[in-house]
């Protein structure tokens, strides 16, 4: 199995919950975020923690969404909005419920694109939401 490339069928991936589905994709999320940084000088080595957390705070993810929800196809708005209404157990304090809500929905999609490994389309969304 190649974790870095995969292509899950659509009966693995019916088979994960939503949790699971923003839990594979908040990784996923982090790593473009964390490459992005590193590749674009944006902060220096002390700075890219904080960077990091700036830009995968629910807060910052729920903006995100704002910028792709466009963009998305009719498969790709379902798994976002079953990743948005799943109920969260907690909410972080810098977070209101409605930012994380939408954070997990955006988290769900990432995920869901990458065990398709569609990574095409992950760089095409990221690059919108990245967009100066």
């Amino acid at each position: 199995m190649d974790y870095f490339h995969l292509n899950a069928s659509r009966d693995q991936i019916a088979g994960l919950s939503n949790l699971g589905l923003a839990h594979l994709g908040d990784a996923v999320f982090e790593v473009m975020v964390r490459s992005w940084l590193c590749l674009h000088g944006k902060a220096s080595a002390r700075g890219l923690h904080k960077a990091t957390v700036r830009y995968v705070a629910a807060p910052a993810q729920a903006k995100a969404v704002e910028r792709i929800l466009p963009l998305l196809s009719e498969e790709e708005g379902d798994v976002y909005r079953r990743g948005r209404n799943t109920s969260p157990h907690s909410v972080p304090q810098n977070a209101s419920r409605a930012d994380y809500q939408s954070a997990t929905g955006l988290e769900a999609l990432f995920g869901w694109l990458y065990l398709q490994g569609r990574t095409d389309r992950l760089n095409e969304l990221f690059e919108k939401i990245m967009e100066e």
